[in-house]
């Protein structure tokens, strides 16, 4: 007789089934698994045994899961490199990754008090705020806005509109040589806003990076904050 104390427990023949798609490469990383419902019909089982599979490819760092989001292709941390030069575009290539930008909002108007006091402006001056997303192998890994005093740069707006990069961008209204003045690091939670771009929950951990760069007389030329999703990039200091 069959010993039934050495049959394959159902979650684990799962859990080797995924495996196996993730093998063959059916799902690539960053993608999103069938909803657990979908899989308990696949199987023909209960939610409750795809739950234990799903947790035991958690478990190997094969999957990782969101709440209210489902299960995810676990992906490769995209290094970043935070220095006095950072370069989206440069980063991205060099890990290997393919660079992209979206332009989610526009405007000018009018400089904050932190605003202005990052510039180096006065409070109601005029500034381009350039809202955007930032992907890697088209996948987002983060949501940014820049601003850039429209005094020293009249010409900011239209390049925004015409080139994918900062350096392009202030280069297009006579800057070259920019570099960082300072850094802040922030561990913060996701707003639903960000949740929504960045395919996560709200709630989930993000990195928020906020600077100043300045041109080659040390005139600030823009203050950004970028909002990283914590999973999908490993910030490195250069020194």
């Amino acid at each position: 007789m069959r010993n039934a104390s050495r049959k394959t427990p159902v979650w684990r023949g799962i859990a080797d089934a995924l495996r196996g798609d993730l093998a063959e490469g059916r799902y690539a990383p960053g993608d999103k698994l069938p909803t657990e419902q979908a899989l308990a019909e696949r199987f023909g089982v209960n939610r409750h045994t795809v739950r234990r599979g799903l947790a035991a490819l958690v478990e190997d760092g094969l999957v990782r899961t969101r709440r209210g989001s489902g299960a995810f292709v676990a992906a490769t941390p995209t290094d970043y490199p935070l220095g006095k030069q950072v370069r989206f575009h440069e980063n991205l290539i060099a890990a290997g990754r393919r660079p992209e930008k979206r332009v989610l909002h526009l405007q000018e108007r009018s400089a904050t008090g932190g605003e202005a006091r990052a510039l180096k402006i006065a409070p109601g001056d005029p500034l381009c705020a350039y809202h955007g997303l930032s992907l890697a192998d088209g996948q987002p890994i983060a949501v940014f806005e820049s601003v850039f005093p429209l005094g020293p740069l009249p010409g900011m707006t239209a390049a925004l509109g015409q080139v994918s990069s900062v350096t392009g961008e202030l280069a297009a209204c006579g800057v070259t040589g920019w570099t960082s003045a300072s850094t802040r690091l922030t561990a913060v939670r996701a707003t639903a806003k960000e949740a929504l771009h960045l395919h996560l929950a709200e709630g989930d951990p993000l990195l928020r990076s906020s600077s100043v760069n300045v041109d080659a007389t040390g005139r600030p030329v823009e203050y950004g904050c970028t909002w990283f999703a914590g999973d999908r990039v490993t910030l490195t200091l250069e020194t």
